[in-house]
């Protein structure tokens, strides 16, 4: 009886932590798990791809599930400028990034794309499935205090 209860309770402190360790939804873990593959020359569509991971550096690193859109063939993140992952990249940082169970070393760059061509790419993709959200978005004009806006670019030597 006492090695049940051992291993039940073992089990229970594993399924805890991962739990915790994980992302879900808006809570952010720490492991982001995936495939390590090197970085292609051109992404594949990303029309189809609600969410990816993103793990950015840290003491403890974060990983954060966000949406992605492909603008020219490069792929964007944008959040809160008062969000913990934005800024833990600041102007730049190593991040790595999760997109269909592969996982690659990036860097997340701010960039100076025009907004509106990276937020007209945003509600255009996810309108159709996530309309109330869309709408409950700022405009350009309200959000060009309020956004990180960051291309994702290949590591040196990925």
């Amino acid at each position: 009886m006492k090695k049940r209860h051992l291993v039940f309770s073992l089990l229970l402190v594993v399924a805890v932590v991962l739990i915790f360790a994980t992302p879900i939804g808006p809570l952010p873990g720490f492991f982001i798990g995936g495939e390590a593959t090197a970085t292609p020359q051109t992404w594949p569509d990303t029309a189809e791809v609600d969410e990816i991971y993103l793990k950015v550096p840290g003491t403890i690193p974060r990983v954060v599930i966000i949406w992605v859109v492909q603008v020219e063939g490069e792929l964007y993140v944008v959040g809160s400028k008062n969000s913990g992952w934005v800024q833990l990249i600041g102007s730049s940082a190593p991040v790595e990034m999760r997109l269909r169970g592969q996982t690659y070393a990036l860097n997340a760059v701010s960039t100076g794309i025009d907004l509106s061509t990276v937020i007209a790419a945003y509600k255009d993709k996810y309108r159709p499935d996530y309309p109330d959200i869309v709408a409950g978005l700022p405009s350009v004009e309200e959000g060009r205090d309020e956004f990180g806006v960051f291309r994702l670019t290949p590591r040196a030597g990925t």
